[in-house]
């Protein structure tokens, strides 16, 4: 019987079939092959003894969180408490559009701000190239973004990802978690992955993180998913123009005339360096 894995904890997966849930065992040979189902895998089972006997081919996998088969991923930032960080939505852009999942940008916490002009101003930009961008009040068209789709809902913890869920679902009742003064951010209130069924879609709920890595990729994997530099980067003089040092680099020209989001560039120029002190 096929079903989809729903939910991990420990070593029990719950697969969700046409038939019902099953919480299930998986079977040794995936420890020798080094893999291990996670949420979002199609799988076969055996509905006698409840054992995970295959995982169906994956279209995509993402290290953290751990989810599998993704078509969207909404990424939550704050624009405070914790204040908002471009670095951090940069460096998830751009993670998640090299594993070829579609990002969908959410502002959370926005009623929270006196003066709203710095974050619209960088709304305005992300929309300008090219990004679907909601503010967390614009519910209905969240819900309509989440049907039939698997999503992944991620942010640094304390960006209010469950507070979001509950919005779109009333029925959820979910955890929320108070911001710790001390470390500026928020407290874990997700403890492991989980799909739920929200607007006729699936969507991961996931524990919290505030670090990201570039996991299998190399600077031109940076520079390529940096949309708005591929979509130019032909206008430079050199054919693999970094954007860096080189004469003649249309994108730095494009930065000088803000064209480009300078907050955009300079985390461009960090991302490639700390690729360059990693593999040192």
């Amino acid at each position: 019987m096929e079903g989809r894995v729903i939910k991990l904890i420990s070593n029990k997966w719950t697969v969700k079939t046409k038939d019902g849930i099953y919480e299930c065992c998986s079977i040794g040979k995936f420890k020798y092959l080094k893999i291990s189902p996670l949420v979002g895998d199609l799988v076969q089972i055996n509905e006698e003894n409840n054992v995970i006997t295959k995982i169906l081919p994956r279209k995509n996998e993402l290290i953290r969180p751990p989810v599998t088969n993704v078509d969207q991923a909404i990424i939550l930032v704050s624009c405070k408490q914790p204040d908002f960080s471009s670095n951090l939505l940069d460096k998830m852009l751009v993670v998640i559009e090299y594993n070829n999942i579609k990002p969908i940008i959410c502002f959370t916490k926005y009623d929270l701000l006196k003066d709203t002009s710095k974050i619209d101003e960088v709304i305005k930009y992300y929309k300008s190239i090219g990004y679907d961008v909601y503010i967390n009040n614009e519910i209905s068209n969240i819900k309509k973004a989440l049907k039939e789709k698997l999503s992944v809902l991620t942010g640094q913890t304390g960006v209010g990802k469950s507070s979001l869920l509950n919005s779109l679902d009333s029925n959820l009742k979910l955890k929320t978690g108070d911001i710790s003064k001390a470390l500026g951010r928020g407290k874990h209130t997700t403890r492991h992955v989980e799909l739920l069924e929200v607007e006729s879609g699936l969507v991961a709920d996931t524990p919290g993180f505030s670090s990201l890595d570039f996991n299998g990729m190399n600077k031109y994997d940076i520079k390529t998913n940096f949309k708005e530099f591929y979509a130019s980067e032909d206008k430079c003089k050199y054919k693999d123009c970094m954007h860096l040092k080189e004469n003649d680099c249309y994108i730095k020209k494009l930065v000088k005339e803000e064209k480009i989001l300078n907050t955009r560039y300079e985390n461009y120029k960090k991302f490639i360096e700390e690729l360059s002190k990693k593999r040192r």
